[in-house]
């Protein structure tokens, strides 16, 4: 009756290790490290650079407890924070000789100390919210009136070339601030602006009113439209901000929108403020240019003359200079995917696709410059770096283009990362910042556990009093229920915050209220003369019931604040979904399990130790313990 069959005590059994092992890493705390990565995408981080930021802790006598690559990424842990500062200062110097141009960034961080027999089962600490690991908050202000004129700038260029292509002659076009401006010699070449831009142009808006002999029409964006682009702005924006964070190692940060023209980032564990707020700057955008291949151009390059007016010098990969025309034909806008890849020949390439503007101009290029190269230039912060610069051998058309050569995989898939990453949609400012220093974190983590802890204790003191040798069955379920949520967390590295602790505490509350249903369901059939195999067995089971009820009406309660919450309120929301699930696993199953394994092999079982049983009708007590 009361007995649990060999399968079920392996499931226990096996959920307790794996419960026991990933929750294991957040006990080891974290360590303050030094990371270093590229700040551009010509800069590797490989063997060469650890071997180097190695010989610079040597040379100032700084012994880190663990320096290893990671990911691109070199980080070197040390036991102090003032051994940190002073490592990232030789490291700074070594590796960035011009602070003007740096080609890596090194960054403050907090990595976990997390075994390595742990870490080779993936096993890893929970992430920490900003408000217990400590960090930086930035509020940014998104300029939309910028990202309206590029939005103005964009549909200029089109309109000319529409009007262009339909023969349609107008006396110019030019942009005041978020307005097109056109004239127009007569009524009819008017009318025709119009329509056209009624047909091809659904965003635009057109008022005509008489100059002169003249017409002067004024285009603007309608209001849904204007909209439209604002939102497509601050998303595009908080995109890339996700792809430049990465680099910072941050773990789980926290990039959301906050009103119409808002955004707030958080980055847990970083202590430097200033290269969190170099590496938010940090866009890439492309750029396709001609090359100047004009007598002066080539002279120019071969360095025996001077760069022709209206062109550029930029420098390729292994430093040979090419001179480019000022002339921008395509930019990263007109780019809708970016993926690493192969050419024909089996070498590394990244392989663009190209808008329906994009694919239409670079047809018109190509099929007008054949056998001339055709520059391709990647910019981040300002500077320019000519990726390749083939030759054009025939017309292509269809929106897809291919770059290749003297490139390796690696370097395909970062140049192809940061051309999904993109350009800022529109400028940005910082508008509030503040840094949460981990003093202030680890006071939050030493209070938030402690209320977490003692409450445990309680509880555990209660259920021992009042139930005896049951309230000990419950007490090691609600410490199994603990730390089964401990490693689920972890397992989906989940990000913890006060909330969420809070959350954790309210977990316990709701896993020994099970339990207690389910004592005071046996107490009842013991009250009315049943033994105690069948007092078990019926307590459990009809307990089943009222608990499944009340934790499923709870559970919709979380997912609704799961799906309309945010912030701190999701976090909360996480946690306590996750305690539900945990809390009815231990409080029936693993429970169960002990009392049957405690009482089941008892044929004759006189009386369970569950305290004291009252009848009222009798107006008496008889305590059934052993």
């Amino acid at each position: 009756m009361n007995r649990y069959p060999l399968w079920k005590y392996l499931i226990i059994a096996v959920t307790l290790v794996i419960g026991v092992l990933y929750s294991l890493p957040n006990l080891f705390g974290e360590s303050p490290a030094v990371q270093v990565s590229a700040a551009r995408s010509s800069v590797k981080v490989d063997e060469t650079t650890l071997t180097r930021v190695e010989q610079a802790l040597g040379r100032e006598n700084l012994a880190p407890t663990l320096i290893q690559l990671e990911g691109g990424s070199v980080r070197a842990r040390f036991d102090s924070t003032d051994n940190q500062l002073k490592a990232r200062d030789a490291i700074e110097r070594t590796l960035n000789p011009d602070s003007a141009n740096p080609g890596f960034v090194v960054a403050l961080n907090l990595v976990p100390r997390t075994p390595a027999w742990l870490a080779s089962i993936g096993a890893a600490p929970m992430y920490l919210g900003l408000d217990l690991r400590g960090g930086v908050h930035f509020m940014l202000q998104v300029d939309m009136p910028a990202a309206l004129q590029r939005k103005a700038d964009v549909l200029a260029s089109d309109l000319r070339t529409a009007l262009r292509e339909k023969n349609v002659r107008h006396g110019g076009i030019q942009r005041s601030a978020t307005t097109i401006e056109l004239r127009a010699r007569d009524e009819a070449t008017a009318t025709a602006i119009e329509n056209l831009i009624a047909d091809q142009f659904a965003d635009l808006q057109v008022v005509r009113t008489p100059d002169g002999a003249e017409f002067r029409l004024a285009a603007t964006l309608k209001p849904q439209a204007a909209l439209a682009v604002q939102s497509q702005a601050v998303k595009q924006n908080i995109t890339t901000l996700h792809n430049r964070i990465n680099e910072l190692g941050v773990a789980e940060p926290v990039i959301q929108q906050q009103g119409a023209d808002r955004i707030v980032v958080q980055l847990p564990g970083v202590q430097d403020t200033a290269k969190a707020k170099d590496i938010l700057g940090r866009t890439a955008t492309l750029e396709l240019r001609l090359v100047d291949e004009s007598t002066e151009g080539l002279a120019a390059e071969s360095g025996s003359g001077m760069v022709p007016f209206g062109s550029e010098k930029y420098l390729e990969r292994n430093g040979r200079p090419v001179i480019v025309k000022r002339e921008v034909l395509l930019t990263g806008e007109n780019l809708t995917d970016a993926q690493a890849g192969f050419d024909d020949q089996q070498q590394p390439a990244v392989h663009l696709t190209l808008d329906g503007k994009g694919a239409r101009i670079f047809r018109d290029v190509t099929r007008e410059n054949i056998n001339k190269r055709m520059a391709i230039i990647l910019f981040e912060k300002g500077k320019g770096e000519v990726v390749t610069a083939p030759v054009i051998r025939s017309e292509i058309g269809g929106g897809r283009v291919q770059i290749s050569g003297s490139m390796t995989t690696v370097e395909a898939n970062d140049t192809a990362l940061l051309l999904r990453a993109g350009s800022l949609a529109a400028p940005m400012e910082i508008i509030e910042e503040r840094t949460i220093g981990p003093s202030l974190g680890k006071e939050n983590i030493e209070r938030g556990f402690n209320s977490v802890i003692w409450g445990f204790v309680v509880i555990v003191a209660f259920m021992c009093t009042y139930y005896m040798l049951f309230g000990v069955f419950s007490s090691l379920a609600l410490g199994f229920n603990l730390v089964l949520l401990v490693a689920v967390l972890s397992m989906l590295q989940a990000t913890l915050t006060l909330p969420g602790i809070a959350a954790m505490a309210l977990a316990l509350g709701m896993a020994i209220d099970a339990n207690v249903l389910i004592n005071e369901r046996v107490r009842e059939e013991l009250r009315n003369g049943s033994s105690p195999q069948t007092a078990i067995n019926i307590g459990y089971d009809h307990a089943w019931g009222t608990i499944l009820d009340s934790n499923v009406t709870s559970l919709i309660a979380g997912i609704a604040l799961l799906i309309f919450g945010s912030g701190p309120v999701r976090g909360f929301a996480v946690v306590h979904c996750i305690g539900i699930l945990t809390s009815m696993f231990s409080a029936v199953v693993f429970s169960r399990g002990l009392v049957n394994l405690w009482y089941g092999r008892q044929k004759k079982l006189k009386s369970v130790s569950i305290g004291t049983v009252w009848r009222p009708e009798g107006g008496g007590a008889v305590a059934k313990a052993d």
